[in-house]
């Protein structure tokens, strides 16, 4: 019998890929106007190249993005990236269609909900809170709690044991098979697919997969 559902944040619960686009977008914009010479595609791969390599999380990235395209860091320049992307990052954070009204109709039932996350804690709680479904979950687990992303088992192990519960009693729900998944597929907890939010096809089995959270419902009536 399932007793909690877990959920990813990024790509699960919230369109971060889209976000983080948008917000680099006006940044490079941004810093192009204020007298950066580089075409707007270049700068975007050299960007999102940086993230990939440091991280989505990497909070020094415009300085080494300045470093990188000019050899050093003109705060003038930098700093009208920041401010652009900032601007634009704050008015994007939102949840995909029904995941509010999904959350509360799986909390009335009684499941405890939870969110893991390899965000660090106050990453993962602004974005909670900009979203303004902070109060709707029993656990916040993050990258802090444990120092280990998802594609180790401690971080699950961890959620088992504040729980309280046994693999085979939770759910968990994320975009990555190999980042959000695998693991827990290996320790027992049935798996759901977000597909709405993959990035890109993986191989790997899953339990089920969705394509609206609104369909956990089915799936958790079902078990």
């Amino acid at each position: 019998m399932i007793k909690a559902i877990m959920f990813d944040l990024d790509n699960t619960l919230i369109d971060f890929v889209r976000m983080k686009k948008l917000s680099c977008e006006a940044a490079i914009d941004a810093m192009i106007d204020n007298g950066l010479k580089i075409s707007k595609k270049k700068a975007l791969k050299i960007m999102f190249d940086l993230y990939n390599k440091y991280g989505w999380e990497y909070q020094r990235i415009f300085q080494l993005f300045m470093k990188k395209v000019i050899k050093k860091i003109d705060y003038r320049i930098m700093c009208s990236g920041i401010v652009a992307y900032r601007k634009i990052k704050e008015g994007l954070l939102y949840p995909y269609p029904n995941v509010s009204s999904t959350l509360d109709r799986l909390k009335k039932k009684g499941y405890k909900l939870v969110i893991l996350t390899d965000a660090p804690r106050i990453q993962a709680w602004i974005r909670l809170a900009a979203m303004g479904i902070q109060n709707k979950f029993d656990y916040v687990i993050t990258f802090d709690d444990t120092r280990k992303k998802k594609i180790d088992e401690k971080p699950f192990l961890f959620a088992l044991k504040k729980l309280k519960l046994k693999p085979e009693e939770v759910i968990m729900v994320g975009d990555s098979i190999k980042r959000d998944l695998k693991i827990p597929k290996k320790l027992g907890i049935t798996t759901v697919l977000a597909k709405y939010g993959q990035l890109e096809k993986e191989k790997g089995k899953v339990d089920y997969e969705i394509n609206d959270i609104s369909e956990l419902l089915k799936i958790v009536k079902k078990l």
